[in-house]
């Protein structure tokens, strides 16, 4: 029996729609985003996020977050009018924001880098104050130090990008 669902115009009512399978065909996918397979396969090239497991036999079996990943890049794409390339740094950015603040959909992973050094350094490189007086820093130091810390995340966020894509091209081997 084919499924058949209305255009994606609300990713919640979207991600509600779809079955509750472990894993769908590459002829289910489409007909819930509504897309021909050609184009479900090139947004698997263009987006590292997109990339279903292929079984024994080599066919495409997608996951539930595969699914909801096709969804909202066709939401992306085909409602809000971005372009691939517009689309991608959109997804990036939602992917990003999810994982700061865990209000996302995205799975709750345990960070890939930790802001904290592990306990064997903490002791050495962190020599605590002394209690009577904490260090006294100018308004110049502290901004120098507040813009220090904001290149510091930028750059996390970039190593976290990159691990992601990584992680996303080890999917797609395997």
């Amino acid at each position: 029996m084919p499924l058949t669902f209305p255009d994606v115009r609300n990713m919640s009512q979207a991600a509600a729609s779809i079955p509750q399978k472990l894993f769908f065909k590459i002829g289910e996918v489409c007909e819930l985003a509504g897309v021909q397979a050609h184009v479900l396969r090139y947004w698997e090239t263009e987006f590292p996020t997109l990339a279903p497991q292929k079984n024994r036999a080599g066919q495409r079996t997608y996951r539930r977050k595969d699914v909801e990943m096709a969804l909202r890049i066709k939401e992306l794409l085909y409602d809000e009018q971005y372009t691939i390339a517009g689309a991608k740094k959109k997804l990036a950015s939602e992917l990003r924001s999810s994982g700061r603040d865990g209000s996302g959909t995205a799975p709750a992973k345990a960070p890939l880098r930790s802001l904290q050094p592990p306990p064997s350094l903490a002791a050495r490189f962190s020599p605590t104050p002394p209690a009577s007086s904490p260090p006294k820093f100018t308004d110049e130091q502290r901004g120098s130090l507040k813009e220090i810390a904001r290149q510091l995340r930028e750059i996390l966020d970039l190593l976290d990008q990159g691990d992601a894509e990584l992680e996303a091209m080890r999917e797609k081997q395997k």
